[in-house]
């Protein structure tokens, strides 16, 4: 029986990283797996997830508009598929992650969704919010903080390095723009 899973940390966990092995493997044994990440974000390149540690492979794109449930019936229609992966899942709409759940039960195939947690502010994203609320099973995926202890939160930096607390939530960005931090530190920087 498939099931919805989300793999959540700060940025620079490895979440990529983990989403490419994790295909590499499906792929390797013959099976068929595809990979979506959100169209915004093309640091990379398009229609590419790629690691900080040089790991890449060619996705498909989806927006906020998108039917992810038709979309992955279309391809499992012409090939079946063994497993989907989502990178970048933060950015799936409330919709979309409810079309995965349908993935899922009606189609009775696996979907491994890889995102942040909570945003620059702490809060969730949409996408984040209803698959910790509705993933069958949750993982989360640890780094650490320049302190030592484990990073559970994102602080977003302006062009000075100092910390941005007010702004668009979606900003794509990479190290040059984001530093992973404990609870501790992110408040003295957000909080006060």
């Amino acid at each position: 029986m498939a099931q919805l899973y989300f793999y959540y940390s700060a940025m620079n966990a490895g979440k990529s990283t983990s989403l490419l092995q994790s295909a590499y493997n499906y792929r390797e044994r013959g099976m068929n797996a595809v990979i979506f990440t959100a169209a915004l974000d093309d640091r990379y390149g398009v229609g590419k997830v790629a690691s900080r540690i040089g790991l890449q492979a060619e996705a498909e794109l989806y927006n906020n508009d998108d039917n992810m449930y038709q979309q992955i019936f279309n391809k499992h229609r012409l090939q079946p598929l063994d497993s989907v992966f989502i990178d970048e899942a933060q950015f799936l709409t409330k919709t979309q992650v409810r079309q995965l759940v349908e993935v899922v039960d009606e189609l009775d195939i696996p979907v491994l969704a890889y995102g942040l947690r909570t945003d620059f502010l702490g809060e969730t994203f949409e996408g984040s919010h209803y698959l910790l609320a509705w993933a069958d099973k949750l993982a989360e995926l640890k780094t650490v903080c320049h302190c030592g202890r484990k990073a559970s939160f994102v602080v977003r930096l302006d062009d000075e390095g100092k910390a941005v607390t007010c702004g668009d939530q979606v900003q794509i960005g990479g190290n040059d723009r984001y530093e992973s931090m404990c609870r501790k530190h992110f408040k003295q920087l957000v909080w006060d």
